[in-house]
């Protein structure tokens, strides 16, 4: 309330001279008797004479503390006083005054009667009289540590009809609410807060709601506490204040200045959207006003190692696509459009606000789909493929397990995306429809045995189908497997016994060979064994050769010589016959004969006697006899004669040699025909007689009889 500076310089003093007038009464001064006494002298005691009534020296210290404690609050209380203590603020209402406060108004400022704006600060205020003002003492608002206040102003301009929250005015934390109402302060709920502190608030014009009184406002406390974000977390801002969002829009677009949604008023200024914000709240502390904006905290997107992340952004200018002209099938924009991002994100945690945007991880290594229903990958893409059911050439349906490894690169993933929109669909609407479609039409081209057998070349026949067909949605087949084929029962048997005859063929084969080899070795060894044996044989069999060879070359030279012989004797003959004649060539060749030794004219063994049979047997014993001394070496030349006479002993007697009868040995027939049978002839060490016979030796006897 106003009042002129120099009234209230005037009743302090004005209080404090009444009050030592009034004190001044109650204690006398003392007398200069009193105040210098003279010396004493000593002197004899006497009774005083009694006089009047005197008070006691101490009632008067009592009494002045008396009239301190019992009248002092009624003066002030006349003098209008006013003690306002150190953490309190002084609410003041005027109980009457000449002016009129507007209707509009709950707040006087110009002196009107009602709550004033101005508050009592901590100490003695006078001319606030009872007859006219009320005061009444508030304690200061504190805010606690790590927590937030926020505000509701009783009285000021109207908020807006398109905002909820009143304008942020520079009024010192609300401790000044002159200042606040005269420069356009709103009443309702405020967009500023006060943070950690003590302050002076007009409670009549501010109302503030701390954690301590929040239960009361329907409030939770936890509400009232700075907000914090951990660190692999990231808010997402939905913010209750501001202008619509756009049509068309989803999320309010990034205002700059007003540091994470801590400055309200910076961000209503800025064109702020009310909604959800496409901005994030990082990690750390922040003083927010829970009336402004409300967060919803989610994880940080993770891009694992071996992979990368697509962004598909819901908000952003419009698209313009950068992806270039060759690329036909889908848009690509630059990072913080409208679309697919056309740079991917890399492997780490990155604060994607997942209200307005999406990201697809696309694996960067090799993935293996398998189709079949027994196992899949944990990347779960092939989730939904099964094995395929193919029907063959000749009828036959059979089950075929296909393990396709495909692999996206880096810079085609977003290509990818764009293209299919996830990877799931890619798998589902191209890899699929083309690994199936090919096996069938594959399988109908062949028997079944015929599939199965040649299966290495349908594995490498599909490989490089597929992979013509992947590479125009920018996909890289690395490879395609033929897995586990589920055929007939009765033609997998059929199949199996054919191979088991197979394998036992080559073991059949194996064994043969084996066989020979140990042949081979049992001969090499053998052959080693005897080689000396070999090796003399082969050089006898040579020696032979040559030998005969020789022999032969002999025999044809004295064969050779013998017909020059012959045919010079036989031309000398010629000559002869012709000169002498026949007859006397003969008689003269006859006795040449003779002359030379060549016709024996006496018997080499002579048997004399008078033709008993003594005389036979001694000629035949020498006949043995000189046969054996032929054999012995003697000379030839000679040969015993044996005289066999009647009377007289048989005399062997050299005689010169005569033409008679050679005769080796004499045996029975009956020996010689054992002899003969026991061995053959060409195997035979010893010379070969002809048997003799009994008719043979009579022959030979009279041949003998006659010559003597």
């Amino acid at each position: 309330m106003t009042k002129s500076p120099w009234l209230r310089k005037l009743l302090p003093l004005a209080a404090s001279f009444a009050t030592t007038i009034a004190l001044a009464g109650t204690f006398a001064p003392p007398t200069p008797a009193q105040t210098n006494p003279p010396p004493t002298q000593p002197q004899q005691v006497e009774p005083a004479p009694e006089e009047g009534f005197s008070i006691p020296i101490w009632i008067y210290p009592v009494g002045a503390m008396f009239v301190i404690f019992i009248f002092i609050p009624k003066i002030g209380w006349t003098l209008g006083l006013i003690a306002i203590g150190e953490r309190e603020v002084g609410i003041v209402t005027k109980k009457f005054s000449s002016k009129n406060l507007p209707s509009s108004r709950l707040i006087a400022l110009d002196g009107e009667g009602g709550l004033q704006a101005d508050t009592l600060p901590p100490g003695w205020h006078f001319g606030y009289f009872p007859w006219q003002y009320s005061v009444r003492r508030e304690p200061v608002v504190v805010v606690p540590q790590d927590e937030i206040g926020l505000v509701i102003a009783n009285d000021g301009a109207t908020i807006p009809s398109d905002r909820i929250l009143g304008k942020v005015v520079d009024c010192d934390n609300f401790q000044n609410a002159r200042k606040f109402l005269t420069d356009g302060g709103e009443k309702g709920r405020q967009l500023a807060i006060i943070t950690t502190g003590t302050y002076r608030i007009n409670t009549a014009v501010f109302e503030v709601i701390t954690s301590a009184n929040a239960a009361a406002k329907g409030m939770q406390p936890s509400e009232l506490h700075l907000y914090k974000l951990a660190p692999d977390r990231v808010g997402i801002a939905n913010v209750l204040d501001g202008v619509p969002i756009d049509e068309g829009e989803i999320a309010g677009p990034i205002i700059p200045g007003h540091d994470n949604f801590q400055k309200a008023q910076s961000f209503i200024k800025g064109g702020g959207r009310r909604g959800l914000q496409e901005q994030v709240i990082l990690s750390g502390s922040w003083n927010l006003n829970p009336w402004f904006v409300q967060v919803e905290e989610v994880k940080m997107t993770e891009v694992p190692i071996g992979y990368v992340g697509v962004v598909i952004s819901y908000v952003g200018e419009s698209h313009k696509d950068v992806s270039g002209v060759a690329f036909t099938h889908g848009n690509l924009v630059k990072k913080g459009d409208k679309g697919v991002w056309i740079e991917p994100l890399y492997p780490g945690k990155h604060p994607i606000n997942t209200k307005v945007m999406k990201v697809e991880l696309v694996p960067t290594t090799d993935v293996v789909l398998n189709f079949t229903s027994r196992f899949s990958g944990e990347h779960g893409y092939d989730s939904k493929l099964s094995a395929l059911k193919l029907l063959s050439f000749d009828g036959f349906t059979f089950e075929l397990e296909i393990f396709q490894i495909i692999h996206i690169g880096t810079l085609d993933a977003p290509r990818v995306i764009s293209r299919q929109g996830s990877m799931q669909n890619l798998i589902d609407q191209v890899l699929r429809p083309i690994v199936g479609n090919y096996f069938r039409n594959s399988a109908q081209e062949y028997t079944i045995l015929d599939f199965l057998i040649a299966r290495s070349e349908r594995q490498a026949e599909a490989a490089e189908h597929v992979r013509q067909a992947l590479r125009a949605y920018d996909v890289q087949a690395v490879d395609t497997l033929i897995g586990l084929i589920s055929p007939p029962a009765e033609l997998m048997q059929t199949l199996t016994d054919r191979k088991i005859a197979q394998e036992q063929e080559k073991t059949y084969e194996v064994q043969r060979i084996s066989e020979s080899q140990r042949q081979e070795l049992v001969r090499a060894t053998a052959i080693a064994n005897i080689q000396n044996q070999v090796v003399a044989a082969e050089q006898g069999v040579k020696i032979a050769q040559l030998s005969a060879t020789a022999a032969i070359e002999h025999a044809s030279g004295e064969a050779e010589g013998i017909r020059l012989m012959g045919q010079a004797k036989a031309d000398a003959y010629q000559v002869g016959v012709n000169a002498l004649g026949t007859q006397s060539y003969t008689l003269l060749q006859l006795m040449q004969a003779v002359s030379d030794g060549s016709v024996r004219v006496v018997p080499d063994v002579t048997v004399n006697g008078n033709g008993g049979s003594g005389g036979l047997l001694d000629g035949l014993m020498a006949m043995l006899l000189r046969n054996e001394t032929s054999k012995n070496g003697e000379n030839p030349a000679h040969s015993p004669v044996i005289n066999v006479k009647k009377s007289k002993s048989v005399v062997v007697e050299d005689v010169p040699e005569s033409p008679v009868a050679k005769v080796r040995s004499v045996e029975s027939v009956e020996s010689m025909n054992s002899v003969k049978s026991q061995e053959s002839p060409n195997d035979s060490p010893f010379p070969q007689y002809e048997p003799v016979v009994k008719s043979d030796i009579d022959a030979l006897f009279d041949e003998l009889s006659e010559d003597v």
